[in-house]
C-alpha cells in the first residue's frame, strides 16, 4: 500500500507542476481584452489582437515558463491540440478525441496519462477564458529581467512622451 501512496503523491506533485505550466501557456498565448479604463483612454479599438508572447517576443523578452517535469506528456497534449471546438469557441479536447490520437498514432497511453492529457486541456481552455482580462496576472510568477525592465521602460516613455 505504501508504494501505491508514493506514486499518488508524485502523481498529485508532478500534474500540479504540469498544471501550472499549461496554465501559464494559456496566459502567454491570449490576447487580453482591453478593460473599461483603457477603453476611455481612446485606445484604438481596431488595433490588431496580440497576444503576450507575440508581444513579449517583439520586445525581446524570453516567454517565462516553469519547469516542465514530462516533457513527453505536453509533447502528447500540443499533437493532440490544447484545444477543439466546441459550441461558442474553444473547448477542451473529448475522451475520444484523445482515444482516436493514441490509437491512429500507436501510443498506449496509461489512463492517468490520458486523465492528466484532459485535465491539462480544460485547464488550458479554463485560463485562456480568465486571462482575456487586460489585468489578469500570470499564473506563475518569475523573476523580471534587464530585458522586461526595458521593454517596460520603452512602452512608458511612449505614453508619456
Amino acid at each position: 500500500m505504501e508504494v501505491h501512496q508514493r506514486l499518488g503523491q508524485l502523481h498529485g506533485k508532478v500534474s500540479s507542476q504540469l498544471i501550472v505550466f499549461v496554465r501559464q501557456m494559456a496566459w502567454l498565448n491570449t490576447a487580453p481584452k482591453p478593460d473599461e479604463r483603457t477603453k476611455r483612454a481612446k485606445v484604438a479599438a481596431d488595433a490588431p489582437k496580440v497576444t503576450r508572447a507575440e508581444r513579449m517576443k517583439a520586445d525581446g523578452v524570453d516567454l517565462p515558463l516553469p519547469p516542465n517535469p514530462l516533457p513527453h506528456v505536453i509533447d502528447h497534449l500540443l499533437e493532440v491540440g490544447l484545444t477543439e471546438a466546441a459550441g461558442m469557441g474553444a473547448g477542451p479536447i473529448s475522451w475520444l478525441t484523445i482515444d482516436a490520437w493514441a490509437r491512429r498514432a500507436c501510443i498506449d497511453l496509461t489512463p492517468w496519462e490520458a486523465r492528466l492529457i484532459r485535465r491539462l486541456s480544460v485547464e488550458y481552455v479554463a485560463e485562456q477564458r480568465r486571462a482575456e482580462s487586460e489585468n489578469c496576472p500570470p499564473p506563475w510568477a518569475w523573476q523580471v529581467t534587464d530585458a522586461e525592465k526595458q521593454a517596460a521602460n520603452r512602452a512608458l516613455e511612449m505614453v508619456l512622451g
